[in-house]
């Protein structure tokens, strides 16, 4: 018994199979203990994928399911002030003019479209870094409250999205991002 025991120690579990098997035995030991901890089901069906399907708590037939469709949001502007399209146009002919600029001259024009936080992110950034050259299709506002919107630029090398907030009406550029077609 002695030497089996020794042989267990200084040969197998000093392999690569020996810890292979070593691992798989403390592996199974926690998921056996997790199961028994957790209680062992009622073996029906789990939902980790989400529902096995829509969950009715009314009578389909009883009438008014109290649902209603809200209409998608309309951003708001203070009076006077452009539209989240007309900014993202300006920011986004601004951020294509980057051709024979100063990254000074190039941030500077980007300033005023820009809130102060990403202002500071553009500090510093080579305009010549900028992937397109030009505008190739019309703006496309997607609102997703009254002070929120993400407006999508064709541009020639792909898509320019801004991210445009507006916390007092005044729309500003938040987010840049660029996804090559």
């Amino acid at each position: 018994m002695r030497r089996a025991i020794e042989f267990l120690f200084t040969r197998i579990l000093r392999s690569r199979l020996g810890i292979a098997i070593g691992l798989a035995v403390v592996i199974l030991g926690i998921i056996g203990a997790a199961r028994l901890v957790a209680g062992g089901g009622d073996g029906g069906p789990t939902l980790i994928g989400g529902t096995p399907g829509p969950i009715s708590v009314t009578d389909p037939e009883a009438g008014d399911d109290g649902l209603t469709v809200t209409a998608e949001p309309t951003p708001r502007t203070s009076p006077g002030a452009p539209e989240p399209e007309a900014v993202a146009r300006s920011f986004t002919t601004a951020w294509l003019d980057h051709q024979d600029v100063t990254a000074r001259e190039w941030h500077d024009r980007l300033r005023p479209l820009a809130t102060a936080q990403l202002a500071e992110q553009l500090t510093g950034v080579d305009p010549v870094t900028v992937p397109a050259d030009r505008i190739t299709g019309e703006p496309r506002v997607v609102p997703q409250n009254d002070s929120l919107v993400e407006v999508v630029v064709p541009v020639d090398s792909g898509e320019l999205r801004l991210g445009l907030v507006a916390p007092e009406g005044r729309w500003q550029v938040d987010t840049v991002d660029w996804q090559r077609r």
